[in-house]
Order: structure tokens, then C-alpha cells, then sequence
């Protein structure tokens, strides 16, 4: 576990391609996406925090603080990242990033700060990797960056990696064997795909998937 480094699980979004609700509490394996993603997590980092707009109560049963996006009509995972910063400043001043990640994501690695961290060089930002793509979501964003995330946010920008680009953002690539653990659920196949994964991987007699 890193004690400068705390995670914010993004779950701000309407999840559209789902049918709408809380995606992050469709069932996987018999436990909602957002277990998945705090089960992965939480060893990794100091403290954790949920972005998520709307009722703070629905979530009320993780026990984890909820922050809403800072500004209005859904701007997507940047917006929730400048939420998280803002909380990282206002809460653990001895924080010095912050891990964001989607709660989409059930298979994200149990290494992934440690090798964000390592893989960051002397790049201001480092990002997930794999396969040939990159994933500007999961990041590490150094809290003093709120600033500058917040002007731009409020200047109109909405895509991550043209807003970490011009500072300098590090991939770290993952291993894609026997699949990507980036694999992210947008649509209802997608869950169905997911399940398929863990029964394939569980037949195998394989350890938990996770670690490069």
C-alpha cells in the first residue's frame, strides 16, 4: 500500500449504453461492479473516495465518502478526477496523487499504483496501458494539478489525454495473458462477456487474475 497515493472510483456517469441506473451496482459473479473495483483497490491506497452525482445515501451502504462532480450536466471522468483531487487537498493534506479508476473495471490489477508510480519516470502523469491502447481513465494525478485541471475543465475541456498531454504523461504497459485486465462493461454483453472470463479463468486453476 502507498500512504501518498489515494484512489477516486468514478461512478458520475449515466451509464446510457447500460439502460441508465448505477452501473456500478450491476451484479458480476454475484457481488456489484463496485465491489470488484474496491476489492482491487483499496489494498493499494491510503483512503478512497466515490465520485457519484445524485442521492450520496444509495451508496451509503460502502461506507465511503461521496463526491459529486464540481460542475453540472455529466463532463465525464475528468470532472470526477478534479472531485477527487479537491478531496485529496481538503482531507489527507500528506496525499501527494491520486489513482483514478473506473467501477467499470472489475479485473484491474493488484500491482497497478505501484507500477503506475514506478512507470511514471519523470513524467507529470502516468496512465494504464495495454494491448496497443492506451486508458487515459486509470491515471495518477498529482494533486497539485488541481488548479490547472479545474481552469481547463471550466474552459471547456473534456477529453483526458489532451488535457495530461500537455504536461507529459508516462504508459505503463500491462500484460494482456490470458486477457486485458482493463476490460471495461459498457453494454449488457459486455457483463456477459465478464462472466464467461471468470468461469474460463477459474477453470483453468489459475490464481486470481491481477498481477503482471
Amino acid at each position: 500500500m502507498s500512504d501518498q497515493v489515494a484512489a477516486v472510483l468514478l461512478a458520475g456517469g449515466r451509464g446510457q449504453r447500460m439502460g441508465g441506473g448505477d452501473k456500478p451496482l450491476q451484479l458480476l459473479a454475484g457481488r456489484p461492479l463496485l465491489d470488484h473495483a474496491i476489492a482491487r483497490i483499496a489494498p493499494q491506497v491510503t483512503a478512497m473516495v466515490l465520485n457519484a452525482n445524485g442521492d450520496a445515501d444509495r451508496w451509503a451502504q460502502y461506507g465511503l465518502p461521496v463526491v459529486a462532480d464540481p460542475l453540472s450536466d455529466f463532463p465525464g471522468p475528468l470532472a470526477g478526477t478534479l472531485a477527487g483531487l479537491r478531496w485529496a487537498q481538503a482531507t489527507h493534506p500528506d496525499v501527494r496523487d491520486v489513482l483514478s479508476v473506473p467501477t467499470d473495471t472489475p479485473f484491474l490489477p493488484h500491482n497497478l499504483v505501484a507500477r503506475l508510480v514506478a512507470g511514471r519516470g519523470r513524467q507529470v502523469f502516468a496512465c494504464a496501458a495495454s494491448g496497443g491502447w492506451t486508458h487515459p481513465v486509470i491515471g495518477l494525478w498529482p494533486v497539485a494539478m488541481a488548479d490547472a485541471l479545474e481552469a481547463a475543465l471550466r474552459a471547456g475541456q473534456r477529453k483526458i489525454d489532451a488535457f495530461t498531454a500537455r504536461y507529459g504523461v508516462a504508459e505503463v504497459d500491462f500484460a494482456i495473458d490470458p486477457f486485458d485486465p482493463f476490460f471495461n462493461i459498457n453494454r449488457p454483453e459486455d457483463l456477459i462477456a465478464a462472466e464467461a472470463l471468470i468461469a474460463d479463468y477459474a477453470a483453468l486453476g489459475l490464481p486470481d487474475r491481477g498481477t503482471e
